[in-house]
């Protein structure tokens, strides 16, 4: 596998136009830190002997805390690495359990506490909205995650997954259904906790302290272009989107036809149109109607600003100027505000 990702890396070098310079490197999907500190650094070489790095690459690695022992954390302090995203989920125990995390709530304390002392640029996720959570529990996971002195934290609502134990829990009774409302407080007092605690919240789910923005992340949310290495990974360049096979054993022999294994998709005018709309109003930077106007035309901006004049008036949009941005009221509901917005009738 190491092998066909480092023949990926370089049959689409032709991919990157002239002068690009790649700007952050991320290990992510699925758990990349079970990989040794040699094959990271294996593919992380291939990286910088085909392409052009920036001095300042963010080269961050998704981890679960189990695989981080005090032996691997070094490792990774002393390699290209400088972040680390951990997946703490939560402090507590009972709460691993249901979400059955491979990792205990030992573990998660005792990564972070090695991990802060040998990592500056450190995120960790959180889960919220969890059955049977209290609003005082939340808090507690929020205030341990601050203890911490982590700089990004990453919160998402609980969802309920098809074929995981999740919903067969939930169907025999055994613990109460997701309920909307507990997720939308414990999203308020996350926001409203972490902005007290000078964190800006750029991204729908994702705070960071001042110059600790993930740069993955806001490259992505800002319409970037990126490749995406490996099975069922995504590329995205703007003008179209590829993404990987999904089988390991097909990944690995198309490749070893120099052939890559995916399938590309050219986006539409009003597709391009579409993914705008909903990454910028999940960001702090919101949609530009000047963007809109120059790039998808006058009929876009109309559409836009007709289909927005209603959540102005619930006072879920806001138009600042030339950008339309959500509320703070509207931040819970940025995605089905984004959809309404979303044209499905122009090429």
């Amino acid at each position: 596998m190491i092998v066909a990702l480092c023949h990926e890396i370089k049959l689409r070098r032709s991919e990157i136009v002239e002068n690009q310079i790649i700007e952050t490197i991320y290990f992510g999907g699925g758990t990349p830190s079970v990989l040794s500190v040699h094959e990271l650094k294996q593919i992380i070489n291939i990286i910088y002997t085909h392409y052009a790095v920036s001095d300042d690459v963010e080269i961050t690695i998704e981890a679960n805390p189990d695989d981080l022992s005090e032996e691997k954390i070094v490792a990774l302090a002393q390699s290209k690495v400088n972040r680390l995203s951990i997946g703490i989920q939560s402090f507590f125990e009972e709460d691993l359990v249901l979400m059955n995390r491979a990792h205990n709530a030992k573990e998660a304390i005792n990564c972070l506490s090695l991990a802060t002392h040998h990592f500056d640029n450190i995120s960790i996720d959180l889960i919220y909205g969890i059955p049977n959570m209290s609003i005082d529990r939340w808090k507690q996971n929020i205030q341990l995650a601050l203890d911490f002195g982590v700089p990004h934290i990453s919160c998402y609502a609980l969802t309920v997954e098809p074929n995981t134990a999740l919903p067969k829990l939930i169907e025999k009774g055994e613990i109460p259904p997701v309920n909307d409302t507990t997720a939308q407080q414990h999203f308020e007092i996350l926001v409203e906790t972490l902005e007290n605690e000078g964190f800006e919240h750029y991204e729908l789910s994702n705070f960071g302290k001042p110059n600790y923005f993930s740069k993955n992340n806001t490259a992505y949310w800002q319409g970037k272009s990126y490749l995406g290495i490996g099975p069922s990974a995504h590329s995205y360049n703007g003008k179209q989107r590829s993404w990987n096979i999904n089988n390991n054993t097909k990944y690995i022999k198309t490749l070893q036809q120099n052939k890559l294994p995916n399938e590309i998709e050219i986006l539409t005018t009003t597709d391009q149109y579409n993914e705008y709309v909903m990454t910028g109003l999940r960001t702090i930077w919101g949609v530009s109607l000047q963007k809109i106007a120059q790039e998808f035309g006058a009929t876009y901006q109309e559409y836009l600003l007709k289909q927005a004049q209603k959540h102005i008036n619930e006072h879920l949009l806001f138009l600042d100027g030339d950008t339309l941005s959500v509320t703070k009221k509207g931040k819970f509901l940025s995605d089905g505000i984004a959809s309404d917005l979303f044209l499905v009738n122009l090429g």
